[in-house]
């Protein structure tokens, strides 16, 4: 995995954003240009990761175009697609802030609702989104939900949206937590299990832009199950 590091003489930030990037070059100037005005809250001081999931568009490209022109983005590249759990687990080692959040490049998270958010960790751990107008067909609509309830079903837990990526949390939180496979579908109830106040907002959620979704009905249903009972078993012997 190549790196583009901040230097150690450089002021830790307030806050580090984490963006798994997967072929999505059309997004990444706009959203980048929207995650700088919505930071103004940091006083400017925030770093934003970009992390590079083997993208074969002109992504690459774009992200080290960006790097060169704003020292608070950082890039790391994958060598190949290893999905958007890895991606997050690579992006969570490099923070250095005391603070994360995430959200999609896809341009359907608002990175306005980042204020918001960080607001409630006065009295949170982990706060996550909620997306009250989804922006997405019907199929997905529903494959969504449905998934969302099996896993609360089997997980005893309450998470309305464990799909929103938009979320912040505390940074500490995250070093003993394992994203392998696609337990990224699960993280409010890992970090949950690491002793952390999780609670839920709604958000905004736009409609998708360019590009086309890299979920569907097989990756949203199918998938996960032995993550699923992976993450089962870990309440089960708390």
């Amino acid at each position: 995995m190549s790196k583009k590091h901040a230097t150690q003489s450089d002021p830790l930030p307030r806050l580090s954003v984490v963006v798994p990037v997967f072929e999505e070059a059309q997004s990444l100037r706009p959203l980048y240009a929207e995650l700088r005005e919505a930071l103004c809250f940091t006083g400017g001081s925030f770093e934003v990761i970009f992390v590079d999931d083997g993208s074969r568009d002109a992504s690459p490209g774009v992200l080290d175009a960006l790097a060169r022109e704003d020292s608070r983005i950082r890039v790391l590249t994958l060598p190949s697609n290893q999905g958007q759990s890895a991606a997050l687990a690579a992006g969570f080692r490099e923070v250095r802030s005391e603070f994360t959040a995430t959200l999609d490049a896809d341009l359907q998270n608002d990175p306005r609702d980042l204020e918001r958010l960080m607001l409630e960790l006065e009295v949170a751990d982990v706060v996550n989104g909620v997306r009250i107008t989804r922006q997405d067909s019907w199929i997905r609509i529903v494959t969504s939900r449905i998934a969302n309830g099996v896993r609360n079903a089997l997980t005893g837990e309450t998470v309305s949206d464990v799909g929103c990526s938009l979320r912040v949390m505390r940074t500490s939180l995250l070093e003993n937590v394992e994203l392998s496979g696609g337990l990224h579908r699960f993280l409010p109830t890992l970090l949950r299990l690491e002793g952390a106040r999780v609670t839920e907002i709604p958000v905004c959620h736009r409609p998708r832009r360019y590009g086309r979704s890299k979920y569907g009905i097989a990756n949203r249903l199918f998938v996960g199950i032995r993550e699923l009972y992976q993450v089962r078993g870990k309440i089960r012997a708390r």
